[in-house]
């Protein structure tokens, strides 16, 4: 699952998925739009449920900070693949 919020200027983009070995991995980035500035932090859920809380609280922050979700997406969706794209665009910097 990939959701991704923004304000006119930022953004943040969260993608819940699972490693070869099965493990939850809660991945977030964050950054100004248009630009290279932001970051990428990895955690390891305990498990799905914990992963899928995790994205509840950032919903939960990201809208008290006046960002709007403009994507929820499957990881296999058209939309979800561009998403990855950015995603794995900052994993190199």
């Amino acid at each position: 699952m990939i959701v991704r919020w923004e304000t006119e200027h930022d953004y943040v983009l969260v993608h819940i998925h699972q490693d070869m070995f099965g493990d939850w991995i809660f991945s977030r980035a964050w950054g100004q739009i248009g630009t290279q500035f932001g970051g990428l932090k990895h955690r390891l859920a305990d498990d799905h449920e914990q992963a899928v809380m995790w994205l509840e609280d950032e919903a939960t922050i990201q809208t008290s900070r006046g960002f709007h979700k403009v994507l929820e997406a499957d990881d296999h969706s058209p939309e979800g693949l561009e998403a990855m794209g950015q995603l794995s665009l900052l994993d190199s910097l």
